[in-house]
C-alpha cells in the first residue's frame, strides 16, 4: 500500500500550486483540457512579483479558479544564495525565458494553450484585482473555444 501511494504521488500533478517543469505542465494541461498560466518571477528581489503573488495568485478566489481551469507554472529567478535553484531548474527556467521572456521582464505572466501557444501576456504588475484578473482570463478562454 505504501508503495502504491508513493507511485501515485510521484506521477500525479497537483491541481493547486505551481509546477516548476513546463513540459509536465503542458502534459497536464493537455490531459485535463486546461490552459497554462506561466509566471516569470524574482521571488526574493522583485517587489511587483511578490505583490502579484500576494494580491492575485494567493487570493482564495484565484486558487479556486485555477484548480478547475489552469495549470500554473512558476519560472523563478531568485538572486540570493539562500533561495538558489538547482542547476537543472535554473537551466529549465533559462530555456523558458529564452522562449517566452526574451526581454527579461519581471513579473511577466503568460496565458498559453495546452500546446504552448501564447494567447495573452501581462507585463509587470497588472492593475487588476484577483476577481478582475480571473474575468480577463475567463473572457480569453471563452473566446478561444
Amino acid at each position: 500500500m505504501k508503495l502504491l501511494f508513493a507511485l501515485l504521488s510521484l506521477f500525479s500533478v497537483p491541481s493547486t500550486g505551481w509546477l516548476l517543469d513546463f513540459e509536465k505542465a503542458k502534459q497536464a494541461a493537455q490531459n485535463e483540457n486546461k490552459y497554462i498560466l506561466l509566471n516569470f518571477s524574482g521571488s526574493d528581489w522583485c517587489g511587483p512579483c511578490i505583490q502579484l503573488h500576494k494580491e492575485i495568485f494567493d487570493a482564495e478566489i484565484f486558487e479556486k479558479f485555477s484548480m478547475d481551469h489552469l495549470v500554473l507554472v512558476n519560472a523563478d529567478f531568485p538572486r540570493s544564495k539562500k533561495h538558489a535553484l538547482s542547476m537543472d531548474q535554473q537551466k529549465k527556467n533559462d530555456q523558458l525565458a529564452d522562449s517566452y521572456n526574451k526581454k527579461g521582464i519581471f513579473p511577466f505572466t503568460i496565458l498559453l494553450t495546452a500546446e504552448g501557444k501564447v494567447v495573452k501576456t501581462w507585463e509587470g504588475l497588472p492593475s487588476l484585482s484577483a476577481d478582475q484578473f480571473i474575468k480577463q482570463v475567463q473572457s480569453i478562454m471563452h473566446a478561444g473555444k
